[in-house]
């Protein structure tokens, strides 16, 4: 099997995967995203099926501009695992522009030209103006929509911190990892531009490989992290916002120190005595209904005056009733894992890792000391 036909096996089997993963789950529209993204990608690195099309410059270099809805539709796929209530709008086909306008530039030269012109110039296409402006607008707009992509990322881990529970930085973390891959396997594909307009053409194709190898264990990596951890996959609501933003607008309802000090003690009091800490599922918003505080004052008041993220708040409760029960000689007999389901978490890692952050021991050295 030669270099090529090496390449567009893999491109076969990331189309097979994206067929799979829109057709045989339940979260229809985050897959169908990510599909559409690991198909164009797969198409666009190897040129699948290209080769039955030998004559259609047309195909071949609307196939090319193709590039500029990757990551577009990578964007999209964040946005949608991310937040339970994105749907795409109107206002999404605002993403076409850099494909829509890549394509407009290539129109009298290419599209609408004829004969040996068009064969010229496409066969000439790398050296063109058309081209050197094509590439300006696919590394502007990859810039943009990674920079965009971190932004949605640090948003959803801050606002997951302040409202929930639940132990779902995998997700931030998942995300995160797979956007470098994304940014390595750009620079590779920089790389490869520029060997293009040398006389290095195996070094071409094999950088060509790297990119669609390491894109198509990047995929099964992150298709298989989802299947085995589905539970982790938890979105949140779109309209939240971290409590830094709407900070200046609560503080001045709280007029004096006096009214801080006293609503800390009473949610300390109520988290003590009512122990709200031992349902694993807990919202800000559901412990905001049991004390009477508004929400967006009780965030304020857990973020900027106990200076804690809700998710360390509660946990904090949860590891003190924890180390309660490990001590106490009636319950000896109680393994770790029925006490971490007793206290509230829901999750072995999770608790483990908050127990060593607040003990700097494990639950079972604890216990023995």
């Amino acid at each position: 099997m030669d270099k090529s036909n090496f390449l567009e096996v893999i491109a076969a089997l990331n189309v097979f995967i994206s067929v799979l993963l829109a057709v045989l789950t339940d979260r229809k529209l985050e897959n169908r995203l990510f599909a559409a993204f690991l198909i164009i990608n797969a198409i666009d690195m190897s040129g699948l099926f290209m080769h039955y099309f030998t004559d259609s410059y047309n195909l071949k270099t609307f196939k090319m501009s193709a590039y500029l809805l990757v990551m577009p539709l990578f964007y999209l796929y964040v946005n949608a695992i991310c937040y339970f209530d994105f749907t795409l709008k109107r206002k999404h086909l605002l993403h076409l522009i850099p494909f829509i306008v890549a394509n407009l530039i290539l129109v009298p030269r290419l599209y609408l030209a004829e004969g040996p012109a068009k064969e010229y110039f496409f066969k000439h296409i790398w050296d063109s103006p058309e081209m050197f402006f094509y590439q300006i607008i696919a590394e502007l707009q990859y810039l943009f929509y990674v920079v965009g992509v971190f932004m949605i990322l640090k948003k959803y881990k801050k606002v997951y911190l302040e409202n929930y529970t639940n132990p779902n930085t995998l997700l931030y973390r998942w995300l995160s990892q797979l956007t470098m891959i994304l940014l390595f396997i750009h620079v590779c594909i920089i790389f490869k531009n520029t060997v293009r307009y040398t006389a290095y053409n195996d070094l071409f194709i094999w950088i060509h490989i790297l990119a669609g190898t390491s894109f198509l264990l990047a995929a099964c990596w992150f298709i298989l992290k989802a299947l085995n951890h589905p539970e982790l996959f938890r979105r949140i609501d779109s309209t939240l916002e971290p409590a830094e933003n709407f900070t200046e607008n609560i503080e001045p309802e709280n007029k004096t120190d006096d009214t801080k000090s006293f609503q800390i003690e009473q949610l300390k009091n109520f988290m003590t005595e009512k122990e709200p800490f031992l349902e694993p599922s807990l919202t800000i918003q559901e412990l905001a209904d049991q004390v009477k505080i508004r929400v967006r004052e009780l965030s304020v008041l857990i973020n900027h005056h106990i200076n804690q993220h809700f998710f360390d708040f509660v946990n904090e409760y949860r590891i003190k009733k924890a180390m309660t029960i490990l001590k106490d000689p009636v319950k000896k007999e109680v393994t770790v894992l029925e006490i971490l389901y007793e206290v509230g978490f829901n999750s072995k890692s999770s608790f483990h890792t908050s127990f060593k952050k607040y003990t700097n021991q494990t639950p079972v050295a604890f216990r023995n000391s």
